[in-house]
């Protein structure tokens, strides 16, 4: 490791919505910086977080994360009301907003999280600009992963 490599540059999963790659097509991804309240911070360091249900709308110009699950901790704060599943503001560029609303108005896409990380020190929500996989390209997606596992069988023999 040289002098200018930090241990802290690449960032670390907290959850990952390992049904958004299968149900959607992904066509382009934006970081965005997720507006949390500090009991939250510590549930998604203790890893008590999860997307899988989670979806992103835009309202007034601004992007929102709904559905996404962080289990408050027991030793929680007396004076604070934890809601798991309260609505979050997401923190993207203007530019980056106006191309997402583009995007899902005009060309009938949809806006998915696909994994939950820190990026140094900071959490960090990963979207997706997608469209819906019809079932017969869910069942093309299933035999092109098949054969490649039935190749890499047969190249090890």
């Amino acid at each position: 490791m040289s002098k200018n490599d930090k241990k802290g540059d690449e960032p670390r999963q907290i959850a990952v919505n390992r049904r958004a790659r299968f149900d959607y097509f992904i066509e382009q991804t934006f970081e965005a910086g997720i507006v949390l309240e500090g009991w939250e911070v510590k549930a998604m360091r203790a890893g008590k977080a999860n997307v899988a249900e989670a979806y992103v709308i835009i309202k007034n110009e601004e992007a929102w994360l709904l559905g996404a699950h962080i289990i408050p901790l027991g030793q929680a704060s007396t004076h604070v009301r934890p809601d798991a599943i309260r609505t979050r503001k997401l923190l993207l560029q203007t530019r980056q907003i106006a191309e997402l609303i583009g995007k899902v108005e005009r060309a009938g896409y949809t806006i998915v999280p696909l994994d939950l990380h820190w990026t140094r020190g900071l959490a960090k929500v990963q979207i997706g600009l997608a469209k819906g996989k019809k079932q017969h390209d869910k069942r093309a997606a299933d035999k092109d992963k098949d054969w490649k596992r039935e190749q890499g069988r047969i190249l090890r023999h």
